[in-house]
């Protein structure tokens, strides 16, 4: 029993071995996971391992290059805004529904937004300090605070989830009216909200579901599984954590503003304006 348990504790479920010393362990923490990047996550389209490992869900990352691609994201973000109000139909619906659709679909929207507009980003792991190294490293409790104050990055899992989806939309290939079809398909999704509108929001949907079967079986009339294949994405991206799009792409500009909010504002969505 004692030998197996020894055992356990020599490595965890990534089968990443513990160093004997724990000190040395500890302060050489950040060198390791830098080789570990580089090996794992080089390629762009790479697998996370078991989801359920906690050393894959502990593991935080910031972007590469975030001036370039944070302002790349803001301009998705503002097309996103652009394709909305383009849309007669959704100012059609009383505020009260705008504001469900947008606080409930904004986010797949946005990355559908970053696969239209060929968006990859890098990324580079950060170092999440223990209590315990804050302690044995003497940190002063002021430093401390500055470093709970700040940015811990992204969920790791979470970011390869996104980019993944990505390189399956790039791999796809959609054409800018399936796009536009598919973004009309999300926008008008009601599955978790009683709106005052259903029925009119349902049809709304259902048009735009229509408007892209008819466009593929036309283009695509050899590739019959195209459209049903389509329709399964709009699953997925809401599985694309919205918190983590917030923190990875926008922290840094926008600090402690909640982005669906700042989308009404640019959409004009105000109760008081009714």
């Amino acid at each position: 029993m004692a030998s197996k348990v020894a055992e356990k504790s020599e490595k965890c479920q990534c089968d990443t071995h513990h160093a004997k010393n724990i000190l040395y362990e500890i302060l050489n923490k950040e060198h390791r996971n830098e080789t570990k990047w580089h090996q794992q996550y080089y390629q762009p389209h790479c697998s996370i391992g078991n989801s359920s490992c906690s050393c894959v869900d502990s593991r935080r990352v910031v972007l590469k290059t975030p001036e370039v691609t944070c302002r790349r994201a803001s301009e998705v973000l503002l097309k996103t805004s652009t394709f909305i109000r383009n849309l007669p139909s959704f100012y059609h619906v009383p505020w009260e529904d705008q504001v469900a659709l947008i606080q409930q679909n904004w986010a797949p929207l946005f990355v559908l937004g970053l696969a239209q507009e060929g968006v990859d980003f890098g990324l580079r792991e950060i170092s999440v300090p223990s209590l315990l190294k804050k302690i044995l490293l003497n940190q002063s409790s002021t430093a401390s605070d500055e470093l709970g104050s700040s940015s811990l990055g992204a969920s790791l899992a979470e970011v390869q989830k996104m980019k993944n989806l990505l390189w399956e939309l790039w791999e796809l290939d959609l054409s800018a009216k399936e796009y536009a079809y598919l973004k009309g398909n999300i926008l008008f999704n009601s599955e978790w909200h009683a709106l005052k509108c259903l029925p009119y929001v349902q049809t709304l949907q259902q048009e735009a579901q229509q408007a892209l079967k008819e466009f593929v079986s036309m283009m695509f009339n050899r590739h019959v599984g195209r459209f049903a294949w389509i329709l399964q994405l709009p699953t997925s991206l809401r599985d694309i954590d919205a918190d983590v799009i917030e923190e990875l792409f926008f922290r840094s500009i926008l600090g402690e503003v909640i982005l669906n909010e700042l989308l009404l504002e640019i959409l004009y969505i105000k109760p008081d304006w009714h």
